[in-house]
């Protein structure tokens, strides 16, 4: 065996990239992990606590304990005859560790592992992670007769009462990843003789963010020109070739090149170095009656649903804003947070119904707030008739702006947040304190609805919630304006 320990996690990362896996060994200072990757081992974390409790009868193998200590008592635990159920049970096969989720011996001595994921599908990745296992605890004497992914099924309605039988779906992937198994001991060679040599030369593409975006990328990111090509909308495959060709501006793009209108379009606005505002915009606004709506909501979203009736990963309203104008221009603003007494759903419906009115069109971006109304008229019926007028009423900016506005520095991003810089340079999500963005507004929910959180903490968050809620719909006002010629 050669002299470099593996890891399943660092065998994952050689299968996503060879410069990933040698950098985590040689290199792992560069490694940035971002916020999203963060919140993702969050989740896992509390899914994992859920399986836990499905297997009443499991030990624990202590997670403070050395990778030696938890070698040994997953031993001792394995060499007591009879059923045992183990969680984090942790092995080691020629020079390759694992610690299993959940392992399962029955009274007939069959071995059943079950590898828990917080997602709601079984990925491609998932059965190279339970073959790695699996080849593991074979070599262990422990070959599984049953290997299963474990994930969130999405339609599981929670009933309350701490009652989570049926949030996780098993898989059984046991044929899937007996067909890999053979395959492992060859990955390992070629992975510890790349380790064993210099850095590979691998360019960035799309193995870097497929399955999980890497920690290196920007280490691996080569400087980029002020239009980079990457951020020409719809991307795909003549990216990578004008890549291999050495085009990386996209002012440098031959303009027989792109056969996509958009692109065409991004391409000859960046050359001009110009916005360009289509008049068809104003045209579009302009017959649409007063007063107008600027509507905007903020979400949660539980892997493990915490209010009865609620869904994995739903998206739950606990805040909205509402900038109105008059027909004079006259503008107020409406708000609504939930506090940290229960379901806000049903509340927050009730309010946006008393706030919007009964007539005038109301701005959205993006076609987000229209499934928010339409998840919370399927929870509550005795609201869906009004609600539905509300739905009918909804003008999304969102196709208005792509169709007929673009500007270099949005590069190549229609996201309100790339788009405002260029229509109201007075106005910056930068200058808000906390929050900048929607990830950040709902782990502030999270935050408030904590029960350990200080009330002096609970008021600043509430504060730095409403004034990013309210910088959302100021947005939509200071676009529809500009959309219309007001600039």
């Amino acid at each position: 065996m050669a002299g470099f320990y593996l890891s399943k996690s660092k065998i994952l990362s050689g299968w996503q990239c060879h410069k990933r896996l040698w950098l985590e060994v040689h290199d792992p200072g560069r490694a940035v992990v971002s916020s999203a990757t963060e919140r993702a081992f969050q989740v896992g974390h509390e899914v994992g606590d859920i399986a836990r409790r499905l297997f009443p009868d499991g030990v624990l193998i202590a997670p403070d304990n050395t990778l030696s200590e938890a070698i040994d008592e997953t031993r001792r635990r394995l060499a007591i005859p009879g059923p045992v159920t183990l969680f984090e049970a942790t092995f080691r096969h020629e020079g390759v560790l694992v610690r299993s989720d959940v392992l399962i011996r029955d009274e007939l001595d069959r071995v059943r592992l079950v590898e828990v994921k917080a997602s709601t599908r079984v990925k491609p990745v998932n059965y190279i992670d339970c073959a790695v296992q699996a080849w593991v605890l074979a070599g262990q004497g422990l070959r599984p007769a049953t290997v299963e992914l474990a994930h969130i099924d999405n339609q599981f309605v929670y009933p309350g009462n701490d009652d989570y039988d049926g949030l996780l779906s098993f898989a059984d992937v046991t044929d899937r990843v007996g067909a890999m198994l053979e395959q492992i001991p060859a990955w390992l060679q070629q992975y510890r003789e790349m380790l064993a040599a210099d850095m590979p030369v691998i360019r960035v593409g799309p193995q870097c963010r497929n399955p999980y975006e890497c920690p290196f990328l920007p280490y691996c990111t080569p400087p980029l020109p002020d239009f980079p090509i990457g951020t020409l909308p719809g991307g795909g495959k003549v990216v990578w070739e004008l890549a291999e060709e050495g085009i990386a501006d996209i002012r440098d793009i031959p303009e027989d090149r792109l056969t996509s209108d958009v692109q065409r379009w991004v391409r000859r606005v960046t050359i001009d170095g110009r916005g360009d505002l289509n008049p068809a915009a104003a045209e579009s606004l302009a017959r649409l009656p007063w007063p107008r709506y600027y509507f905007d909501f903020e979400t949660v979203g539980f892997p493990v649903p915490i209010w009865p009736g609620t869904r994995p990963y739903q998206a739950l309203p606990f805040q909205w804003s509402c900038h109105v104008q008059s027909r004079d221009g006259a503008l107020t603003h409406r708000e609504w947070l939930a506090d940290r007494k229960g379901p806000p759903m049903r509340r927050c419906a009730e309010t946006l119904l008393q706030a919007l009115g009964e007539e005038g069109p109301i701005f959205t971006y993006t076609s987000y707030e229209q499934g928010i109304l339409r998840e919370l008229s399927a929870l509550y019926p005795d609201l869906a008739a009004a609600l539905k007028k509300v739905i009918d009423r909804l003008v999304d900016l969102y196709p208005v702006t792509k169709a007929n506005y673009y500007h270099p520095e949005m590069r190549g991003s229609w996201s309100i947040k790339s788009v405002l810089p260029t229509i109201a340079p007075d106005m910056s999500y930068g200058e808000l304190d906390e929050i900048r963005e929607g990830a950040a507004a709902s782990d502030a929910f999270l935050e408030i609805i904590h029960p350990g959180t200080p009330e002096a903490r609970r008021q600043q968050l509430r504060q730095a919630l409403i004034a990013y809620c309210a910088y959302d719909t100021l947005a939509l006002v200071r676009l529809a304006a500009f959309l219309q010629g007001d600039h």
